[in-house]
C-alpha cells in the first residue's frame, strides 16, 4: 500500500538540507526504490519533506541508511508521520 511519509525537521538549515542531498546521490541513494515523490519546503525554522513511497517496507529499508547521511549533516533525524495514500492527481 503506497503511503505519503511527513518530517517536520526543526533546526534543519538549507546548507544542511542540500548537503543531505549531495551526500545521498554520492551513496547511490538519490532516487531509492519505491520513493515516487519527494517534496522539500523550507519553513520557518527548519524542513517540512513530504515522500511518497510505494509501502512502508520500502521507506524503512531506505531510512535505516538515511539516518547515518542525516547525522552526519548534523542533523537529528526526525520521526515520520506516516498516511496511507489514497488518491493522486497531477498536473
Amino acid at each position: 500500500m503506497a503511503i505519503a511519509a511527513i518530517f517536520e525537521i526543526p533546526g534543519m538549515t538549507t546548507e544542511q538540507y542540500d548537503r543531505t542531498v549531495k551526500d545521498l546521490e554520492a551513496a547511490g541513494l538519490g532516487a531509492p526504490d519505491g520513493r515516487i515523490d519527494h517534496i522539500s519546503c523550507r519553513v520557518d525554522g527548519g524542513w517540512f519533506v513530504l515522500d511518497h513511497w510505494e509501502s512502508s517496507e520500502k521507506m524503512q529499508k531506505f531510512a535505516e541508511k538515511l539516518i547515518s547521511v542525516l547525522e552526519a549533516a548534523g542533523v537529528a533525524p526526525a520521526e515520520p508521520r506516516i498516511l496511507p495514500v489514497h488518491n493522486v492527481i497531477r498536473g
